[in-house]
């Protein structure tokens, strides 16, 4: 699997289960990043239960070793190998590659802006979102709900009367919530109906996560501070989970 966002965790997921199912079957997460602990997410604190849980139940399988991880793994070629698929990364004394059946991408994606060609448009050249949404939206800088509400303001164009919604105003973000899509087109509804004071209004709060990275399975494993967490995985170590059961901010190890 190559890949880091919630599809990809939620394929990953299912080929852990499928394991169980047909022995033998392994998989094995490839990762650009360095640091596989920015997938798990806040765990029991996301106000997004679903998406909490997703990442918990992740994160307890790659703890379990029932999914395999290579890091910093940025794929430069893939070739045929015995009838199996030779997925490569890097060159000469530093490369890795992995031999497997199959290789199943889900790394992202970008909006189709061609049939707007002829409109006037003013987006950003990384992200292709509008340029006023663009760095409030910035996955270099924000995830776990921290995008603030926005509106017609930030979503609309030099084309007169045109904007952008939902998913598709987001470009290549991956931080995208249905709720703030709602939003968006309340603002955009208002903004065209004439009534400015509503379409400027913020009418949504958005539910922030709490935590949006935990320390690494590596560190965990290690021994830090009594061992792994062993059911609160926005603790870092034993001893960290322990201190937030008693009330405390935490253990300070981390």
């Amino acid at each position: 699997m190559l890949g880091a966002g919630h599809s990809a965790l939620g394929t990953l997921i299912d080929l852990a289960q499928l394991a169980d199912e047909a022995p033998g079957t392994q998989a094995i997460w490839l990762l650009r990043g360095t640091d596989p602990a920015k997938a798990f997410g806040g765990g029991s604190n996301d106000k997004l239960a679903a998406r909490g849980a997703l990442g918990s139940t992740f994160a307890a399988l790659v703890a379990a070793g029932k999914i395999k991880v290579a890091t910093g793994f940025g794929v430069t070629h893939v070739s045929e190998s015995e009838g199996r698929l030779r997925i490569s990364a890097g060159a000469c004394c530093g490369a890795q590659s992995v031999v497997a059946d199959e290789l199943v991408v889900s790394t992202g994606f970008r909006p189709d802006l061609s049939f707007l060609s002829e409109l006037r448009l003013r987006l950003d050249p990384a992200i292709e979102a509008p340029v006023a949404l663009a760095p409030l939206i910035d996955p270099n800088e924000h995830s776990c709900g921290t995008v603030r509400p926005h509106g017609a303001r930030e979503l609309a164009h030099d084309e007169p009367g045109f904007y952008l919604a939902g998913m598709k105003s987001y470009g290549r973000a991956p931080t995208f919530l249905m709720m703030t899509g709602y939003e968006q087109v309340r603002s955009i509804v208002a903004d065209i109906a004439g009534d400015k004071e509503a379409a400027a209004r913020v009418e949504l709060v958005l539910p922030e996560t709490g935590v949006c990275t935990r320390g690494g399975v590596e560190a965990a494993g290690a021994g830090c501070c009594g061992g792994p967490a062993k059911a609160e995985l926005s603790a870092c170590c034993a001893a960290d989970e322990t201190a937030k059961t008693e009330g405390r901010a935490g253990c300070g190890c981390s």
